[in-house]
């Protein structure tokens, strides 16, 4: 990514297949011909797969192009667009679904680990207004989708200037730290090779100009063009997540023990309402605070709002505040014996070990028949006991039918829907919708961190 003071491009990494069908709508052209304007143009449907560390190109059962890298501009900017078909959106997630994707920019092919890799090269302001009608409905609060451009624009440009930093420094990065009663794993976008982001909740939605058809986002991103979030000097890495529960998490709880000042402990309420909540860290507090139903500004059941924030896909979840799961001790030992790899027998309790500042585990013990280990961080908590995902990590657990100490079953009762760090989407809507503005948002979660411009 560029550092001067133009708008920076960037690479987002779309999909990797064993074979990928596309299509190109207008005429693109190589690279090496984009500045000739001259030369073969391509169009039309095609399909790419791999032959030893090549991407081979065909349309219509014969070969039209192979190399290591395949780089296609659009020849008209304005009149090309490119598809992608089975797209998968929300991978690993209850809402997992597939879909034909249609992006702008540049259309990348490679090989990476054996696999036809699909990047789309696309200036930062076009890949947020995309970003934000993908993460929530385009016809949001303005003050909120002018939020959302703020943070996301910051996520990225934050995460760019780490990829860089890490490579440069050639630093020792390592999420998984496992022995043979502890297995600590945090999942964040340094193992991406090959490209900046990827398009998924791993990093931020990205669905291309699939969603990115609205005025008021375009709006939103434009008004803000080039804004970031800054603390001491430094672009924020300004994380965000669907619903904090009541309280904001700390960074260093769900990631790499790094603390960031501006991403700290914060209720979900208005400055000044009295109102504080206890040392969540503590169990009784928080298993107090998960059973009951607080306010909050994202503790809300309005429809009509949740229908201008949340997609569709994400509207199939209504009890994201405060939520239950129940298992039987089959279910869940075989659950965890196939999410884990690891065969602790029957289960016999699941204990917290360390709470974080919103409630949220930061690592939980479970304990087997034939086997007891510890499990970190919150994501790989979640992994473990449910699917897909549990709404969080910030739960409490209620052993049913227990005869000669083993369980019958499990109830999980929990707060919260996401890591719970940084700003809370629909808590932010909230705010929103009742007359804050997109700097006071930001304030609200974001505390000691500046909005300053970063390119015109």
């Amino acid at each position: 990514m560029k550092k001067e003071r133009d708008e920076p491009w960037i690479d987002v990494g779309i999909l990797g297949a064993d074979r990928v069908r596309f299509r190109l709508d207008g005429a693109f052209v190589l690279e090496a011909q984009r500045v000739q304007k001259k030369g073969i143009t391509y169009n039309g449907e095609f399909e790419a797969s791999v032959s030893g560390r090549e991407v081979v190109i065909g349309k219509d059962g014969a070969m039209v192009l192979e190399s290591d890298e395949v780089l296609l501009f659009p020849a008209n900017d304005q009149a090309a667009r490119f598809a992608i078909r089975d797209v998968v959106i929300g991978a690993g997630f209850h809402w997992e679904q597939r879909e034909e994707q249609l992006f702008q920019g540049a259309l990348k092919l490679t090989v990476i680990e054996g696999r036809v890799q699909v990047i789309n090269r696309i200036s930062v302001e076009s890949y947020l207004e995309s970003v934000i009608s993908s993460e929530m409905r385009a016809d949001s609060h303005p003050e909120l989708l002018r939020a959302h451009s703020i943070i996301s624009r910051s996520w990225l440009m934050a995460q760019v200037e780490k990829q860089f930093r890490i490579e440069r420094e050639k630093l020792a990065y390592e999420m998984i730290h496992g022995s043979a009663d502890e297995y600590i794993c945090w999942y964040d976008r340094e193992d991406h090779r090959g490209f900046h982001v990827c398009a998924d909740d791993h990093c931020q939605r990205y669905q291309g100009i699939t969603r990115a058809n609205h005025s008021e986002v375009v709006s939103a991103v434009r008004d803000t063009t080039g804004e970031v979030l800054q603390y001491d000097g430094r672009i924020c890495d300004a994380r965000f997540s669907k619903c904090c529960g009541g309280v904001t998490e700390l960074f260093e709880n769900c990631w790499e023990p790094v603390p960031h000042p501006y991403l700290q402990r914060v209720e979900d309420l208005p400055s000044g309402s009295g109102r504080v909540f206890p040392d969540l860290k503590q169990e009784a507090h928080a298993s107090r605070f998960i059973r009951e139903s607080p306010d909050a500004f994202c503790n809300t059941m309005d429809e009509q709002l949740l229908r201008r924030v949340l997609n569709d896909y994400d509207l199939i979840s209504r009890d994201f505040f405060r939520w239950k799961v129940r298992y039987s001790q089959e279910e869940l030992s075989a659950l965890i014996r196939e999410k884990s790899g690891i065969d602790f027998g029957l289960i016999l309790d699941l204990v917290p070990v360390e709470r974080g500042e919103s409630s949220r585990l930061v690592k939980l013990k479970i304990i087997g028949s034939s086997r007891t280990v510890a499990v970190g961080k919150e994501l790989e908590i979640r992994r473990w006991l449910s699917r897909s995902h549990l709404y969080s990590s910030a739960f409490i657990v209620e052993r049913t039918a227990v005869r000669e100490g083993i369980p019958g079953g499990f109830i999980l009762y929990g707060a919260g829907w996401g890591h719970g760090v940084g700003l809370c989407q629909i808590g932010a809507a909230i705010m929103a919708s009742r007359g804050y503005t997109s700097r006071e948002i930001l304030v609200h979660y974001f505390r000691g961190a500046t909005i300053e411009k970063s390119y015109e």
